[in-house]
């Protein structure tokens, strides 16, 4: 009995912050973002890289309605190890972000093929993969873009 009713506290605990804390803002977009360093001397080779390939492919996909939109951010590196590099795709949602549609995997596909003039996704593969050379991948992070709703 007593697991139970601390089983309710903590769940209306946990859910009434929730519920207050939405008070705030109005959920919007979710923002995807890899994070990438360039390797020394490769910075200019990897903004062409983005340019004649991410630019095109990420620019097909949102006049599909695949994303929203998309940005490349650039900063200067606090350390050896943070990212210069920030590549992003806005989602309608996490859902959308994160969970698989055939349908929108097929559109995918279908722009990778147009793009790299193959249907062999292999050699897909192998012609990107050069963008390997010029970066390291350092992680990729999803965000949900809120907008605050004034002060009454």
């Amino acid at each position: 009995m007593k697991k139970t009713i601390l089983f309710v506290v903590a769940v209306s605990l946990l859910t009434g912050t929730v519920a207050i804390a939405q008070e705030h803002w109005t959920e919007g977009p979710v923002w995807g973002c890899g994070s990438y360093r360039t390797k020394p001397g490769q910075f200019s080779n990897y903004m062409k890289w983005l340019r004649s390939n991410y630019l095109v492919t990420s620019g097909e996909a949102k006049s599909q309605g695949l994303i929203l939109d998309s940005k490349v951010l650039l900063r200067q590196p606090a350390n050896p190890k943070d990212w210069n590099v920030l590549v992003c795709t806005l989602h309608e949602s996490y859902a959308k972000a994160l969970d698989y549609n055939a349908e929108d995997d097929a559109k995918w596909d279908a722009i990778q093929a147009a793009h790299w003039n193959t249907n062999d996704s292999e050699e897909q593969r192998e012609l990107a993969a050069k963008r390997f050379e010029m970066r390291e991948f350092l992680g990729v992070r999803y965000q949900r873009e809120v907008m605050l709703k004034p002060m009454d």
